[in-house]
């Protein structure tokens, strides 16, 4: 399965120099979140793959208009093709204009959806807006990682977590880290092209809701 992931940072290729053939082979389409609607629309349109997103922190206005033609993952475990995916927008609540929560609140979402997990067959792939702390968090409130994600992957053991929020360009910044838990993190700000091979997820066909918290 191959899974294009995208956050933060609009990219010509996808928008109005539209490269087809760098999306040809894709299967899925993810979000990770600050992005506007109608750039989501022009890429599910375009690529005509389903593309699921959780919201960013700057993500408001999808309150007021989602994304038509996309899908929310947000506190939702969905399955597709076999692929078990959890989704968790938001960061950390450093103002009232954003899609935030504060730790505790993270902690309290985390732990229901850990619960979810394993009462409905596990998770492969974890999709939030922030990292996890220390793990390609920076030490600014506005861009510090949530504590609670670190336990949720000892909990939930995932294959991979996919987050953004934090910029390619605010320097130093790796794309992709390993956690003990045995989760590969990647920050796909910007776009990310992710491989998983399909003789290691079991079928279960289609695209559909499991539940949500």
């Amino acid at each position: 399965m191959r899974i294009l992931a995208i956050s933060d940072v609009e990219e010509g290729w996808l928008y109005d120099r539209w490269d087809a053939s760098r999306v040809e082979g894709v299967d899925l389409i993810i979000s990770c979140g600050d992005l506007p609607a109608t750039y989501l629309e022009h890429i599910v349109t375009l690529a005509n793959v389903p593309l699921l997103y959780v919201q960013g922190n700057h993500d408001t206005a999808y309150d007021l208009k989602a994304p038509e033609g996309c899908v929310s993952i947000d506190g939702h475990i969905r399955d597709f093709c076999g692929l078990r995916i959890m989704g968790l927008g938001g960061s950390i609540k450093y103002n009232d204009q954003v899609h935030g929560y504060t730790e505790a609140e993270m902690r309290r979402l985390c732990s229901r959806m850990a619960l979810l997990s394993s009462a409905t067959g596990g998770v492969d792939l974890v999709v939030t807006h922030a990292p996890a702390r220390g793990y390609g968090d920076l030490e600014d409130l506005p861009h510090r990682g949530f504590e609670a994600f670190g336990a949720l992957l000892d909990r939930v053991r995932p294959r991979y977590l996919l987050h953004g929020h934090v910029h390619m360009q605010y320097g130093r910044v790796e794309r992709v880290r390993e956690h003990p838990s045995g989760a590969t993190l990647i920050n796909v700000c910007g776009s990310y092209m992710l491989d998983i091979p399909d003789e290691s997820i079991a079928p279960h066909g289609g695209l559909f809701h499991v539940e949500s918290v």
